[in-house]
């Protein structure tokens, strides 16, 4: 009798692994290119506050201002020779009270370009703290000096108070740098900063997916700002600004690669991606709530046929802060006997147009502006699909109908050959 039930215990255990190992694997972010031989220098725009507020003597004993000056030959020193830098000023003209011209005070003291270091210290030497904290225009002027060409592009922004320029705000003037989709990251560095200061500069930050920092000693500002100078050198895959629209009929036409865009809070993009037979689709999708948010969101990334049939799906939610959710989809297009003829006779696949919907469950309080939407970066590729029968995705299990009829189908079979040795059992036992 114990031999019996362990017999039938192990084989429904047997057809329980079989219908898991058919379920698909977790879908994986696609890779992405190597960046492209000789691409364009990256660009670094140091905007510093020249403000009165930096005259306070709280860092290392000395003014904040000496500090800058001191870190900021340290980095000169530094620069990796195929950067090209910028400096950019704010407050460091205008001693008046009148706001109009405060506010304007914002100039470039050394142009964004191939770096002469006596020439760049010379000009910071010269800085005295003297005006106002113009941030919103000075991040405005900064974005124009980095203008052109698809290189990488840093704004590294070092202050030591908020913006004394309402109502523009520097945060909401980030946002809209951000939405131009031109790429442009904006870290802050906040010098013995106060709790409006830090919200303020870490709002700048988190708009175009930079960082903030909390600075008190000379050392660390020299050394965070040649980290991000050296981060600015480092190869990326800068991502194509795109447009998704709200049906799959109108949806832009991408290929492989990575893709940028902004999404409305609560809102559906479509694109549309050409699979030949015998690739496989990977794409994966990432939103960033780059402002505050309610509790409870999610992002939802789903293929469809161009007839509005759901092929595949992935989908992620949460509660409670974040700065970034992301899912995954993968759909492997099986190789077949159809093909197109052209007019030489040779036949050639047919692609299949799959439509990505990207939709996102996020709602914001009423104090929070909700535009421009949310950063959204879509990744693509196409790959060869799996050939090994035991690859779950060769057979497209995990789209639709296939994997409810596959786990009926097993829980029928486990239930009759249960029912059987049961009653074996019981016969069994009764003789």
């Amino acid at each position: 009798m114990i031999i019996r039930r362990r017999s039938a215990l192990a084989l429904c255990g047997v057809l329980t692994t079989l219908a898991v190992g058919l379920l698909p694997p977790a879908a994986s972010a696609a890779p992405t290119a190597d960046e492209p031989a000789g691409a364009a220098a990256p660009k670094v725009d140091l905007v510093l506050d020249v403000s009165g507020s930096m005259r306070t003597r709280d860092i290392d004993g000395k003014s904040r201002m000496a500090a800058a000056k001191q870190a900021f030959n340290e980095v000169l020193d530094a620069v990796p020779e195929e950067v090209e830098l910028g400096i950019r000023t704010l407050g460091a003209t205008y001693p008046g009270k009148d706001t109009k011209v405060g506010c304007k005070d914002t100039e470039q003291l050394y142009p964004v370009g191939p770096l002469d270091r006596t020439e760049a210290k010379t000009a910071v030497a010269t800085l005295v703290p003297t005006g106002w904290t113009p941030i919103g225009p000075a991040l405005l002027g900064a974005a124009d000096d980095l203008e052109g060409g698809d290189a990488t592009r840093r704004i590294v922004l070092i202050t030591d108070g908020e913006d004394t320029c309402a109502p523009l705000d520097p945060c909401e003037v980030a946002r809209e740098i951000a939405a131009k989709g031109i790429h442009l990251t904006i870290d802050t560095l906040g010098l013995v900063p106060d709790d409006k200061t830090r919200r303020q500069l870490t709002c700048i930050a988190e708009a175009t997916g930079g960082t903030y920092t909390s600075v008190r000693h000379t050392d660390e500002l020299s050394g965070r700002v040649k980290q991000l100078v050296d981060r600015a050198a480092d190869p990326v895959v800068t991502p194509v600004a795109t447009e998704g629209a709200a049906r799959c009929a109108d949806a832009p036409r991408i290929k492989p690669g990575l893709y940028s865009d902004r999404e409305k809070f609560s809102e559906h993009r479509w694109y549309r991606v050409d699979v030949l037979p015998g690739q496989e689709l990977r794409a994966s999708v990432s939103v960033a709530a780059d402002r505050a948010v309610d509790k409870d969101y999610g992002v939802l990334l789903r293929a469809v046929t161009v007839h509005g049939r759901e092929i595949v799906r992935g989908s992620e939610a949460g509660d409670g802060r974040t700065d970034v959710i992301s899912t995954g989809l993968r759909y492997p297009k099986p190789e077949n006997d159809d093909a197109d003829t052209d007019t030489g006779g040779e036949e050639k696949p047919a692609a299949e147009t799959v439509c990505l919907q990207v939709s996102n469950a996020f709602s914001a309080p009423d104090s929070v502006k909700t535009t421009p939407g949310l950063p959204v970066e879509l990744s693509v590729d196409l790959v060869d699909a799996p050939d090994e029968a035991s690859d779950a995705a060769a057979f497209g299990l995990g789209r639709g109908w296939w994997l409810l009829a596959t786990l009926v189908l097993t829980g029928l079979v486990a239930g009759l050959l249960w029912g059987w040795i049961s009653r074996l059992r019981v016969v069994w036992e009764a003789n």
